[in-house]
């Protein structure tokens, strides 16, 4: 048997050691979820329109202790929605499963975990992907984080998702500073999809609230890239909060799955983005608006989110 699927399976077997240690007393169950329903107006094709259910399931064993679930509709690593009126698209996996302990030091998280340690950069993996492997964060100084990632980002398939890991091919070395506090740097090496990849971020925050960000991924096998700069804006609408937010972006043809994977893709070569998003006055409710256009086609998107905490 490969040592990777051993490892995956004795580390599985320690988390049962470990649940079945813990006091009774000291286990809690929490649970967040949230809901979207959107129309969808592509360019060239049939309006549509969309739901999505996220689902959040922790049991906390310990201050320290705890395990994490993810479940969300849709069949795509990047792709959580389904389709009203679709028999053939009533999708709903886990897509996560995890321990993770987190202390003073930062957190380590070790099972089928997040793409991410924290919030989605517009060319961070899909928040709604998955990788098989251990995640490692370290806090430095106050502010500074170092991150190691090393596990398998093989099938994009939901619904094999909490397989156990046939081999290692995805590695990441990551290092967050805050220069000041207007000033965030992000800088990282990676390993994934077959390929070598560096990236960068900056993000700056100016007045009124505002921030402005710019990240660049490049493909070192072959200097392909990938180039986003965007903005982030603090909005008050109908004396509730809201928020604009605007990128552009430039992805290279053969970028390949580093770029199909990410939170933002649209497509190869020019596009932009712009969304504007609020809160209802009602607890819970919210609304966005969002147009995305590429070279060749554009996207309207219109939808309200509600929120189980």
């Amino acid at each position: 048997m490969n040592r990777v699927v051993k490892g995956f399976w004795l580390s599985a077997l320690c988390l049962w050691g470990l649940l079945t240690s813990v006091s009774a007393s000291a286990v809690e169950f929490a649970q967040r979820a949230d809901l979207q329903v959107r129309l969808d107006d592509r360019s060239a094709r049939d309006l549509r329109y969309q739901y999505r259910v996220r689902y959040y399931p922790e049991l906390s064993l310990s201050p320290q202790w705890s395990v994490q679930g993810f479940l969300v509709t849709g069949d795509e690593f990047g792709s959580s929605h389904n389709t009203f009126d679709d028999g053939a698209a009533d999708y709903f996996y886990p897509r996560r499963l995890y321990l993770r302990h987190q202390a003073q030091y930062g957190k380590t998280e070790v099972g089928v975990i997040p793409t991410y340690k924290g919030a989605v950069s517009a060319s961070g993996l899909s928040k709604d992907g998955w990788i098989q492997g251990v995640r490692h964060v370290r806090k430095i100084r106050s502010a500074d984080r170092l991150e190691v990632v090393i596990g398998e980002l093989n099938s994009i398939d939901p619904a094999r998702a909490l397989r156990a890991p046939g081999h290692l091919d995805y590695f990441e070395l990551e290092y967050s500073a805050s220069l000041s506090e207007q000033t965030g740097v992000e800088g990282s090496l990676e390993r994934m999809t077959g390929a070598n990849f560096a990236r960068a971020e900056v993000r700056q925050s100016i007045a009124g609230g505002a921030e402005v960000f710019s990240e660049l991924v490049v493909k070192l096998d072959d200097r392909k890239l990938k180039f986003v700069l965007g903005t982030q804006l603090p909005l008050v609408l109908f004396n509730q909060p809201a928020e604009l937010a605007a990128h552009y972006a430039y992805v290279s043809e053969d970028l390949g799955l580093r770029a199909e994977l990410t939170e933002d893709f649209l497509g190869t070569g020019h596009a932009m983005t712009a969304e504007l998003s609020g809160d209802f006055s009602a607890p819970r409710w919210a609304w966005f608006a969002r147009f995305d256009a590429t070279e060749s086609r554009q996207r309207f998107l219109l939808g309200i989110k509600w929120s189980l905490r």
